[in-house]
């Protein structure tokens, strides 16, 4: 364990130990050369002379190293040291989706929606470096203070040189896949499927398969049927669920093709929740879950599971950081040929079934409508994907359920922003809604509605410029449930403090209402980019596109060319306020260096003459005629020699001649 003041390389210090994994220690430490906090991961001493672990630990260095995303922890360092390897990254204050879903239980649509989709553009960057990350699953997933998901512990992930990869089964085997369980072969599809287990948990506040050993949770991931998550959450929406089930189908075939493919169906999911769009391809018979023979189990159970070190004594994270390996039970190895022989006929059917589909579908042998009123008949949707706005109707004093209907009709989507109290409309119809009837906005715009809680009896308290915590408590005073957060930057709220709320203070409401209230992350931090060598102007507009005001200087350089950034400060990589100023030192070229003539002309053979100074280029300099001795001077020469030439209608010649430095 390294002790608090220690450095590394000569440039971390060592601040204090914030977690511990299976392979490393991490510590919260400072960069003494940037000045700013820096998480690093050290390889526990037990390991550092293994080589298959200082292998994989130095194969995380580089595969993360390559990767630069807003959802994913950026590495910034890696070294050795006095035995020790170490690897430096961006430090996260915030908690681990794992504590967040173990403190809320169950997350709304909307959060897991959000949640996922923050989590599959991290994974979705890695994908297109060629990286699986292979252990997705919410220990591995922070959460920012701000709000920001991150993805960290690409530990185990491995550049892919090839479609698919044989890999060892490290990661937790709750979030594994089949093919992972059975130490088969892993591709891109094992995050998907990984990815849709932790939607699972988030949605219902478990896991959808446990047990007692490792291996008993291996073999229900390869032949045991999900309980579908509705069971556990009833109000989760029919689009999250579809896409939940794509993603954790045993076959990799069945699966959303890619992590890009998954995205659009989540972004639609939060567009319209109710909507049935996902296409999840229809089991056959080849298809279904295959169980184990009792052979093969046997022979999972009887393999010796790997040899492994004892569990290191566990210290609380103090900000529940970079908790790498929590709930990891180890790997369960089996190969089952047969299995895999029979999902590849029924890749083959599915494959042949689709074509089947795209064929029929163009020769119009498919239509598809949907049914409309007591007779039964086809509504003819008049708004085609062509049209690229619709007009909002009115859904004041509907029902939610005629509500979602008529929006649905019209291509919107439908959102519930919570209760808010109303003298004009009875209790549970629509009170307000986002967009006013009658105005146009795109198709799939979601129309965000507030019910009616009756008419108002609490007066609704006034927070704006009180302190997050101070704000809530006042709320809750009053009898009002705990206010809905939403966070914004602002330049001149302090951080902390509620910038505005709805309603407003001084309304009327009732016990049930829901409050909003809107807190200030103070000024906007955004990174400064690197801009030195480039272009004045192009260094300028790149620094104003991030939010930056610019101040530039001038110096002479004989290395860089003259109009050319020198040298930036702050510098390139380093976080500061929107508006900040960067300083920025613009090269003039070489320096040009002057030099002086200063001489005591005679007359020659005391007649009149004439005195004509060139530089050692031969260019005119100056010329003098003389009747009597003078001393003659001239600056800013720009050669160090010259010749002085001399006529005086008789006599002609001329002398070589130097210069004096200025």
């Amino acid at each position: 364990m390294l002790n608090s003041g220690t450095r590394l390389g000569n440039r971390y210090e060592i601040i204090e130990k914030i977690g511990t994994g299976g392979m490393s220690d991490v510590y919260r430490a400072k960069d003494t050369t940037l000045n700013r906090e820096v998480a690093i991961k050290v390889l526990k001493e037990e390991y550092a002379n293994d080589t298959a672990f200082v292998t994989k630990f130095r194969a995380e260095a580089q595969a993360a190293a390559g990767l630069e995303h807003p959802n994913i922890v950026n590495v910034y360092d890696v070294g050795n040291e006095n035995g020790l390897y170490y690897i430096v990254m961006e430090h996260v204050e915030g908690i681990t989706l794992k504590t967040y879903i173990s403190k809320k239980g169950q997350l709304s649509y909307n959060e897991v929606i959000s949640i996922a989709i923050q989590v599959g553009r991290g994974i979705e960057a890695a994908h297109k470096k060629g990286i699986i990350h292979r252990d997705i699953k919410p220990q591995n997933i922070m959460i920012s203070k701000e709000g920001k998901v991150k993805v960290t512990d690409f530990g185990i992930a491995r550049a892919v040189t090839s479609n698919t990869v044989s890999a060892d089964l490290m990661g937790s085997v709750h979030y594994s896949s089949p093919e992972q369980a059975r130490n088969g072969f892993v591709t891109y599809s094992s995050d998907i499927y990984s990815l849709g287990i932790v939607m699972y948990e988030m949605s219902t506040g478990r896991v959808p398969f446990d047990g007692d050993t490792t291996v008993a949770i291996a073999i229900q991931h390869l032949q045991s049927e999900m309980q579908p998550p509705s069971v556990y959450a009833p109000n989760l929406p029919v689009s999250l669920e579809k896409i939940i089930q794509k993603c954790t189908m045993k076959s990799p075939d069945r699966r959303y093709e890619s992590i890009d493919d998954l995205l659009v169906d989540l972004k639609k999911a939060l567009i319209n929740p109710d909507e049935d769009f996902v296409n999840i391809t229809d089991t056959s018979e080849s298809d279904k879950t295959r169980v184990i023979s009792e052979n093969e189990l046997s022979e999972i159970r009887e393999k010796p599971a790997p040899k492994q070190k004892p569990e290191p004594v566990r210290v609380a994270p103090k900000e529940e950081e970079y908790d790498e390996d929590e709930d990891d039970d180890g790997p369960v190895n089996s190969r089952i040929d047969k299995a895999i022989n029979i999902m590849g006929i029924a890749a083959a059917i599915v494959i042949l079934a689709i074509f089947i589909f795209i064929g029929g579908s163009v020769l119009g042998l498919f239509r598809f409508g949907s049914s409309s009123g007591n007779d039964g008949e086809v509504a003819e949707e008049e708004t085609t994907e062509e049209a690229a706005e619709v007009e909002v109707p009115s859904v004041l004093g509907l029902s939610e359920e005629d509500a979602k209907k008529l929006l649905s009709e019209r291509n919107l989507g439908y959102s519930n922003g919570g209760t808010e109290s109303s003298e004009e409309y009875d209790e549970g119809m629509i009170c307000s809604q986002s967009e006013s009837a009658g105005s146009t906005v795109a198709l799939n715009t979601t129309i965000t509605v507030k019910i009616s809680s009756g008419a108002g009896e609490i007066e609704v308290p006034n927070v704006v410029g009180q302190t997050e915590t101070v704000a809530e408590q006042m709320i809750r005073d009053k009898g009002f449930s705990a206010p809905v957060k939403e966070y914004e930057f602002s330049e001149t709220i302090e951080q902390g403090k509620v910038i505005s709320q709805s309603p407003a203070g001084g309304e009327q409401g009732k016990l049930d209402d829901t409050i909003t209230i809107v807190v200030s992350q103070g000024v906007e931090n955004a990174k400064i980019p690197a801009v030195t060598g480039m272009a004045q102007e192009e260094a300028i507009a790149a620094l104003q596109a991030e939010g930056f005001t610019v101040n530039t200087q001038q110096e002479h350089s004989d290395s860089v060319a003259a109009g050319s950034v020198i040298s930036q400060s702050p510098g390139a990589g380093e976080y500061a306020t929107k508006g900040a100023t960067v300083n920025l030192t613009v090269s003039e070229g070489p320096e040009t260096v002057y030099y002086t003539f200063t001489m005591t002309l005679d007359p020659r053979d005391d007649e009149e003459t004439d005195y004509t100074l060139e530089d050692a280029n031969g260019d005119y300099v100056e010329s003098w005629t003389i009747t009597s001795t003078k001393t003659v001077s001239k600056s800013k020469i720009t050669t160090a020699t010259g010749t002085l030439y001399y006529d005086n209608g008789y006599d002609e010649g001329s002398m070589a001649v130097t210069f004096t430095k200025q």
